[in-house]
């Protein structure tokens, strides 16, 4: 079966992969130059299962609130006369119960263990290096009240099979000595040896190589307009490619556009509840080896993701629900070298920090949309909000999985729409 692929970033190539391996003769567009070039290009480079805890929490309503008028708030929520925005705003406060947040976190806990898992194998048979470190996560709290509120999320997720330890300020230390100088105001960590970082967009580029060399085929710089139909079954998809238009055919359609799927979908006639979280992120050169981390880490309090790639250290963090611009909000970026300098001076040279932005498709649960569509052959694999890197190759394995007609081997609740 031809299986076209809309997207190109590591949920598109992920699924082309797959898709491939299971048989099928595999075409991915993008409307950029190369694969991984939007929200895969600088992310934060982590492969976190223990970062389940979505934010649709009982605690998220009055936190937003508090950070309604902080341009530099970990979640920023513009108000724009935007009635997708508003639908996807209160649909997230539908999800801010504590039932509806533990069978979220029980979704995101299997999708993402079984998620690393098939990254590892596909690691050992492939040979893809990107910069990845098998050190583990640690979740680290300066504020005693997020150390508290941690707790039950992080009892859920070791029950669940993500062990999610609970540590000391000490503790934290000797698993990664780079915090020393801060160990005083360490109010509590949790650490997730499984857990592992890596350059994502590293990762895109040498798959989508391979992908490449093994007979897929890559039609870049190709922007997807619409859809061509007849009753339930899509019959090609309109693109533009240097000015000229035309129709791309294939058996079935993968939706991978990230946050320009629910527009996409809007087409058809899908709604697909996804907005885009505008999030930033810093690459900045290692200054003192001794004084940087090779733990990735995790500053909760102020929602920032940390990672060492190499010789460089990215950053990333924050979300603001402002629509499709992709402009640069200098506060934002400002507030995250503010902090990293704060905590570790001597790691990096802040000053030579690169600012980079991108659009995350989130959804109110932070649950992506994997499997069938209403019709027969459209099918979907997107909305994984901060987790797309994490969730790539497991939701790509479960999606081809689900062509085939095979029932996908994690417990996750796939789409249907």
């Amino acid at each position: 079966m031809h299986v076209l692929v809309l997207g190109a970033g590591v949920v598109g190539v992920t699924s082309a992969w797959y898709l491939h391996q299971q048989g099928h003769q595999v075409t991915v567009v993008d409307r950029q130059s190369q694969s991984g070039l939007e929200t895969s290009y600088a992310n934060g480079g982590q492969i976190s299962v223990s970062h389940a805890e979505p934010w649709a929490n009982p605690s998220a309503p009055v936190k937003v609130l508090k950070w309604l008028f902080q341009p530099d708030a970990p979640l920023l929520f513009r108000p724009r006369l935007d009635p997708y925005q508003w639908r996807w705003a209160l649909s997230f406060l539908t999800q801010c119960t504590s039932a509806k947040a533990a069978h979220n976190i029980r979704q995101m806990v299997n999708l993402g263990t079984y998620s690393r898992d098939c990254l590892q194998e596909l690691r050992r048979d492939v040979g893809i290096e990107y910069d990845h470190l098998e050190k583990g996560i640690l979740h680290f709290y300066t504020n005693p009240a997020e150390f508290d509120a941690a707790m039950e999320p992080a009892r859920i997720m070791r029950e669940l099979g993500c062990d999610r330890q609970v540590i000391d300020a000490e503790q934290a230390v000797q698993i990664e000595p780079a915090l020393q100088p801060v160990r005083h105001r360490i109010a509590g960590a949790t650490y997730t040896a499984d857990d592992e970082s890596g350059d994502a967009r590293a990762f895109t580029q040498a798959l989508a190589k391979r992908c490449e060399e093994a007979g897929v085929t890559f039609v870049y710089g190709t922007e997807v307009l619409d859809f061509d139909r007849a009753g339930d079954r899509i019959l090609g998809v309109q693109v533009v490619n240097e000015g000229k238009h035309q129709i791309l055919r294939a058996d079935s359609y993968v939706l991978s556009l990230g946050s320009f799927s629910a527009i996409l979908a809007r087409k058809l006639g899908l709604f697909l509840n996804i907005y885009p979280a505008k999030g930033y992120s810093i690459t900045v050169p290692v200054k003192n080896p001794d004084a940087a981390f090779n733990v990735s880490l995790t500053d909760d309090e102020y929602k920032l993701v940390y990672s060492r790639l190499g010789d460089r250290i990215r950053v990333a963090g924050t979300a603001e629900l402002n629509g499709y611009t992709r402009d640069l909000n200098y506060t934002r970026c400002r507030a995250i070298v503010r902090r990293s300098a704060e905590l570790m001076p001597e790691a990096a040279y802040w000053d030579k920090s690169e600012f980079w932005t991108g659009l995350r498709p989130a959804t109110p649960s932070n649950v992506p949309y994997i499997g069938k569509s209403h019709f027969a052959n459209l099918y979907l694999n997107t909305g994984h909000g901060t987790l797309g890197w994490t969730h790539s190759c497991g939701s790509a394995a479960a999606l081809a999985d689900i062509v085939a007609g095979r029932k996908p081997e994690v417990d996750f609740t796939f789409s249907g729409l």
